[in-house]
Parts: structure tokens; sequence; C-alpha cells
């Protein structure tokens, strides 16, 4: 159970732009609502545990009420805005209260991370702490003046090729630091 929901939370997110695009005709908001609060519930134990947990599922779920008892469909647009202000909070707040947010990862991997790695995951942090903001800003203007087509697009596709290309730049760049090292 416990595998089903630390998958359930990120696949309802990568498929969250399509559902609305294909459900707002169909399925009422407040069925979004309730539906989105749940996953977040059922996600809610591993993520209280983790750095910025409890602030993200907490306006996770003021969100999922807010939408709820408004019934405004227009709202389910917002949340993918939601989640990059929440992740580059916690990108940026890792920054400043340390360790950032990339060091935590690598330490997952490598515990005895070399102290001339720490800068580098300082700096990798700070392009996230970018991406954040750039996909936050992005997401909002789609969902202010695109139509939902556009913004479906974006947020079910576009965004997660720009973030891959992150992922794999970082990684060959990792990799190429290691060998000069």
């Amino acid at each position: 159970m416990r595998k089903l929901s630390s998958i359930l939370l990120p696949v309802i997110g990568l498929l969250y732009p399509f559902l609305v695009y294909f459900g707002m005709e169909h399925v009422d908001t407040p069925m979004f609502a309730l539906i989105l609060g749940a996953v977040w519930l059922i996600r809610a134990p591993g993520l209280l545990k983790q750095p910025g947990g409890r602030w993200m599922v907490g306006a996770a779920l003021a969100y999922c009420v807010i939408l709820a008892f408004s019934g405004e469909a227009t709202l389910l647009r917002w949340y993918p805005t939601l989640i990059s202000v929440l992740l580059l909070s916690v990108f940026a707040f890792s920054l400043r209260f340390g360790p950032p947010i990339v060091e935590r990862i690598a330490r997952l991997r490598e515990p005895d991370l070399p102290d001339a790695a720490i800068p580098y995951t300082r700096k990798v942090t700070w392009v996230w702490v970018g991406f954040f903001v750039f996909n936050a800003l992005t997401a909002s203007v789609l969902t202010l003046w695109a139509p939902l087509s556009w913004w479906t697009l974006y947020n079910g596709l576009i965004v997660y090729l720009i973030m891959g290309v992150l992922f794999a730049g970082e990684w060959l760049l990792r990799q190429r630091l290691r060998a000069t090292a």
C-alpha cells in the first residue's frame, strides 16, 4: 500500500492536465477536489516527513477545499502553478536554511558526498529554483490567457520535456565534472 500511495500522487500529477482537459465537461469541480484531496491525504504521511512536506500538504488541501466550495472549474487550471510555487518554496528555503535539496538527494545515493561537490549541488538547486519560477509564471500566463488546449499541451507534455532536458543536461555535466576531477 505504501508503494501504491507513493506512486499515486505523481501519476495523478502527470495525468492532471489531461484529466482536466477531458473531464471538465463531465465531472463536477467538487468531485475533482474530492479526488485530488483524497490522493493528497493518502500520500500525506510520507510527505509530512520530508522537508517542506507540511506546507505542501497544507497548501494542496487548502486548494482542494477552495476548489470544492467554490465549484469554479477555472480554478482547476491553477493546480500546476500551485505545485510549482510549492516546489519553488521548498528548493529556495533549502538554499537559505540548508542543506540544499539537491545535496540531500545526492547524499541518499552517496552518504559520504565529497566537500567539493557541495557547491555544485547548491548551483543545481539554484537551477531548479529558476525552473520553478519559469514554470509557475508560464503556467499562470496559460491559465489566465490561453485556451485550455494550450494549457494542457504545456502542463501535460512540454514542461516534462523541459524537465527531462534539465535532468539529462545535469547528468551529463556531472559525468564530465567527475571525469576531470
